[in-house]
């Protein structure tokens, strides 16, 4: 049978070449490679048909391990704890769906996400195989996702990105700057600091870039636009943060307040939010604009 995305965990399998070793089955293989996995586990995934060949098939518990056999797996997690709020479709056609994602929503499947995810619910709600993220946003960050619905034309959308053709507009909310201008730009180089989730400024040639304006004086907090120039895991926020004015609810800068694994206070979301994107679309040379429907205030 050929890979179904829309079998039990409604996503596509991960893929994984098998590294060198002395197994004698890709289920040993597996077990050794995962060691977080237990064999219970994987023995349920290919009891189900969990567990592909290179061309889709099922593989068997007595499969023969061979370095760099291209095997196929569908990640799940056994009780999957919902997440209370909705993502919103703002515009689909063809080749390109843009969402307006809520806090606390991850946009793929990672750690103890599968199913509770924006690309897995569009997905299903859609019975699109071929629903990709041209982009990823925080799962702290609400506001617009743009996914590819289309293979034939998914790297004509990537290169927008990858080009800095694409346009991008946050706003946050944090505590008043009074003494610095506005606009000003943020120019500095981020690196992987500790904890390992975190980010940094050091010293060196500037990666990062972000445009700062004031959109509103509010009492005790202004809200800000953001505009970056780059995409830096994090950047908006240690940007903020190095500042002096770190993002309301941020619960990892300047300072760690919350480990990952800690239930998330729903009460408190990041101030974040993925508020527009502009860019001429490659295929039919038009200006297209989306703005979120959400709000920080």
């Amino acid at each position: 049978m050929p890979i179904d995305a829309r079998s039990p965990s409604n996503m596509r399998p991960s893929t994984l070449h098998l590294p060198r070793g002395q197994w004698l089955t890709v289920i040993d293989c597996l077990c050794g490679h995962f060691p977080a996995i237990n064999r219970e586990t994987w023995l349920q995934r290919f009891a189900r048909g969990r567990v592909l060949d290179g061309q889709g098939q099922p593989l068997g518990l007595d499969a023969a391990y061979r370095e760099g056999l291209k095997v196929h797996y569908f990640r799940e997690v056994p009780a999957e704890t919902p997440i209370p709020f909705e993502e919103a479709v703002l515009y689909v056609d063809e080749h390109i769906l843009v969402a307006d994602k809520p806090h606390f929503l991850p946009v793929m499947p990672a750690g103890e996400y599968v199913e509770q995810t924006l690309q897995a619910r569009l997905a299903k709600r859609l019975g699109n195989d071929d629903l990709v993220p041209l982009h990823r946003i925080d799962r702290h960050t609400a506001g617009l996702v743009l996914f590819s619905t289309n293979r034939q034309s998914r790297g004509q959308y990537q290169a927008l990105f990858r080009l800095r053709q694409m346009d991008k507009c946050y706003e946050a909310l944090a505590p008043a700057l009074p003494e610095l201008l506005f606009p000003l730009v943020r120019m500095t180089r981020l690196d992987a600091a500790e904890p390992f989730f975190r980010m940094q400024e050091v010293a060196g040639v500037a990666n990062t870039e972000t445009r700062i304006e004031v959109a509103q004086r509010l009492a005790g907090h202004w809200l800000y636009r953001l505009y970056p120039v780059t995409g830096k895991k994090h950047q908006l926020r240690v940007h903020l943060a190095a500042l002096g004015a770190p993002i309301l609810n941020d619960p990892f800068y300047p300072e760690v307040t919350d480990a990952p694994g800690a239930p998330d206070d729903y009460s408190k979301p990041l101030k974040l939010l993925a508020r527009g994107l502009a860019f001429i679309d490659p295929l039919t040379a038009e200006l297209r604009r989306f703005e979120s429907q959400l709000s920080l205030l």
